[in-house]
């Protein structure tokens, strides 16, 4: 029986201030993604996108934590859609907008599971209200689902079933003090782009796995800002030293082999930024070699 892979759309802005990336979902479809799924021999089903407001025509409200409302209301339905879609037994891939809609991925995935999680990143998206320099959620969707700081009163937030021992983020490179001190104080596995330098990614990747090991499978958290600039152009927050192309496919290549990938997101696509597209179809790619497509 064919699989089904369920699409669904977030189209957020709601972190970055340049606008863009809730376009990221609609570049990503355009870049061919049911025919990349198709070609995997996957059924590939587009739920259409999560209901979301404008960021221009909304109040940020507070501003250590700007757009929380909108943020809890788009991630409550996105939970639902994942864990629908689980409980159907198709598989989820979730288009952002900005990262803070894997606050509703990963919540969903983990819904009466036993889940770990990959985070490919350049940022660490560890802090929280207390410790953000700028308010944007999206720095702190990480922190979230792990119930850090203020998420831990907010049930609709934090992922019972996700514990910060069965977490990995790859590739930081852009750390705020917040973050570092979050990373030491709940033991939560972190390979820097140094450590990918040092050791290869495909190692790298073989250890976060085995950190990332919840028993019903791994939620894959792709912003494309993990790879470099160069690779990558249509992202708001790049930050130069990123992995390149063949080490991001190389990664995701390596996750397909050893681990259930059980749900998957691809988000910080912004098409305003990008050169023809470039990013998106990027992201397409990788979705593929993390459900795996091979040279042979």
């Amino acid at each position: 029986m064919t699989e089904t892979v369920r699409v669904v759309g977030a189209p957020t802005d709601y972190g970055a201030n340049r606008r863009g990336v809730d376009m990221g979902p609609s570049a990503i479809r355009y870049a061919d993604l049911a025919a990349a799924l198709s070609d995997l021999g996957f059924d590939p089903r587009d739920s259409g996108d999560v209901p979301v407001t404008h960021a221009e025509n909304d109040d940020p409200g507070r501003a250590d934590a700007k757009y929380l409302p909108a943020i809890e209301s788009v991630c409550t339905r996105l939970a639902d859609r994942v864990s629908d879609a689980l409980a159907a037994g198709e598989r989820p891939l979730v288009l952002g907008g900005d990262h803070s809609v894997a606050i509703g991925s990963v919540v969903g995935a983990a819904r009466d599971a036993d889940v770990g999680v990959l985070w490919f990143d350049a940022h660490g998206d560890l802090n929280t209200p207390a410790t953000t320099p700028s308010g944007n959620v999206h720095g702190m969707a990480l922190a979230a689902v792990l119930g850090l700081g203020e998420f831990a009163s907010l049930p609709w937030a934090n992922a019972a079933g996700v514990d910060p021992g069965n977490v990995a983020l790859v590739g930081v490179r852009d750390l705020d003090p917040g973050e570092r001190a979050a990373i030491h104080d709940h033991g939560i596995a972190t390979y820097s782009i140094s450590d990918i330098d040092d050791r290869g990614v495909t190692e790298v990747v073989a250890d976060a796995l085995e950190t990332a090991s919840g028993h019903d499978g791994v939620h894959v958290s792709l912003d494309l800002d993990w790879l470099d600039p160069t690779e990558a152009p249509g992202v708001g927050t790049p930050v130069r030293g990123g992995v390149t192309y063949r080490e991001a496919h190389a990664a995701l290549e390596r996750v397909a082999e050893a681990a259930t990938v059980r749900s998957l997101e691809l988000v910080e696509v912004n098409p305003i930024l990008d050169d023809h597209n470039r990013t998106a179809e990027l992201a397409v790619e990788l979705a593929a070699s993390a459900l795996g497509k091979r040279i042979l």
